[in-house]
């Protein structure tokens, strides 16, 4: 029975690992247009704006001041991406720990036929539920950057 058990634990652990890849491409799917505006609109401005600093006639603290400025704004793109893509992962993470309390709390009570099922079902909904948020995240991003489809 162990092997047995072993094994089953290790097609669902694959199982898993396939259902994240799932939620990993459907982000890039659904971020790649904010990552565009982010990676090229934005980052094309920076280095115009940036361009325009070096003047001769300025000290360097002046180039470096105005330098700065013209990076605000892919900066804060930047970050404003890096944390609500922060806060999905911890909302998945936080969901996928419930499966696998459950199925910990399962094996002690050595319901362990069901267990396994039930620990692939729970991850089938997480992972869903978390695709299921990304285009709204996307489009809440997509507002906040005036990014047009």
């Amino acid at each position: 029975m162990n092997h047995i058990a072993a094994a089953e634990e290790q097609i669902v652990s694959e199982r898993v690992r396939q259902k994240l890849n799932e939620v990993n491409l459907a982000a890039q799917a659904h971020l790649s247009p904010v990552q565009d505006h982010v990676n090229f609109t934005l980052q094309q401005a920076y280095f115009k704006c940036a361009y325009e600093c070096f003047d001769r006639r300025r000290k360097q603290e002046e180039i470096s001041n105005c330098v700065e400025y013209c990076s605000v704004p892919v900066v804060s793109a930047q970050q404003r991406v890096e944390n609500e893509m922060a806060k999905f992962q911890e909302r998945l993470n936080r969901s996928l720990m419930v499966c696998q309390d459950k199925f910990e709390a399962a094996k002690l009570q050595q319901t362990k036929g069901n267990a396994l099922q039930d620990l692939e079902s729970c991850v089938e909904q997480s992972t869903q539920d978390s695709i299921n948020t990304l285009p709204h995240l996307a489009e809440r991003l997509k507002a906040s950057f005036s990014v047009n489809n």
